[in-house]
């Protein structure tokens, strides 16, 4: 286990370090030269020159590099051109309303889709398995704005058939007051909860068949379980790697995902402020905010993988 680990975090490493070579060089190679994209087309050269020196962009790419790697190392992820303000707080102030709102919109997603996902392979007859089909086909067909949209006109204040919700926005004082921010945040979480929730239920419909088919639900059963409870003990057990991983990877992808969610319910969070930051061209913040969402998006990796070796050693196996 301490060799699987020392591999999976030396590939992390690397990993980290390409992603930050790449992060870094693409906004190098954009048509035309960063301080006239960040300063404006229109500015004059002599705010273009000063921008370029204060940045550091009139010295080799290398030394460039470095400077930005060694801040990253310290906690110093650069200062917003817009407010001034560093990078790290901006981010910081910004996660506090996507990061509760992913895990709710997951806890949702995972609390409709296994359930469901169970009852469609525990279904007996067809009519009920076209039934559970259908409704896994329809949730994740539906466009993430079209499904904001409609619960808006449902339960959004203002505008609600019942308006028992906050339709918009986020208390200014954040989480200062826990059940107004909490409300603001269930009609997103629901949106996203629904759509996730309807590709959790075809995933762990799938992998409970995959689970079927070794024989191990048929074996439960002559041992005495009914269908249902082999099926919710041995084969959900089973199936938990396949599940770990969907799981993994789905939070990691809602990052981006809740994007369109952010701008819809006007919440300021990561996704609606890295739009609003290439909307005024600060790129130095975008730079930092993509790095930390690409070591987001490893991190989880790292811990899928651990998870996986911790519920299945024999994963590991082919890597010894």
């Amino acid at each position: 286990m301490i060799k699987y680990l020392a591999r999976r975090c030396a590939l992390f490493a690397l990993a980290l370090f390409v992603v930050s070579v790449v992060v870094f060089l693409a906004l190098r190679v954009l048509p035309g030269d960063l301080a006239t994209i960040m300063a404006g087309l229109n500015s004059p050269p002599e705010r273009v020159a000063a921008l370029r020196a204060e940045l550091g962009l009139d010295r080799p790419l290398a030394a460039q590099y470095g400077d930005w790697i060694a801040g990253l190392m310290r906690g110093d992820f650069g200062t917003t051109m817009l407010t001034g303000q560093p990078v790290a707080s901006v981010v910081g102030a910004r996660v506090q309303i996507t990061f509760p709102l992913i895990m709710l919109g997951l806890l949702i997603a995972l609390a409709l889709g296994v359930p469901l996902g169970c009852a469609s392979v525990m279904a007996r007859s067809a009519r009920a398995r076209g039934l559970y089909q259908a409704v896994a086909i329809v949730g994740g067909a539906v466009p993430a704005l079209w499904a904001g949209l409609v619960l808006i006109l449902l339960f959004g204040r203002g505008s609600g058939l019942l308006p028992i919700l906050p339709a918009s926005g986020f208390p200014q004082d954040g989480w200062g007051d826990p059940a107004q921010a909490a409300l603001a945040l269930v009609l997103p979480a629901v949106t996203v909860g629904v759509i996730v929730g309807a590709s959790i239920m075809r995933y762990t419909r799938s992998a409970l068949q995959s689970v079927a088919s070794t024989g191990a639900i048929e074996m439960a059963m002559a041992c005495g379980m009914t269908r249902r409870r082999a099926l919710t003990h041995v084969g959900l057990r089973l199936a938990m790697p396949q599940l770990v991983s969907v799981v993994g990877l789905t939070f990691a992808e809602m990052i981006t995902g809740v994007m369109v969610i952010e701008n819809l319910f006007a919440l300021p969070g990561i996704g609606s402020g890295l739009v609003d930051d290439l909307t005024h061209r600060d790129l130095i913040a975008v730079q930092s905010e993509l790095f930390m969402l690409a070591a987001f998006f490893l991190v989880i990796g790292l811990l899928v993988d651990l998870t996986h070796r911790a519920l299945d050693p024999r994963l590991g196996e082919d890597d010894e």
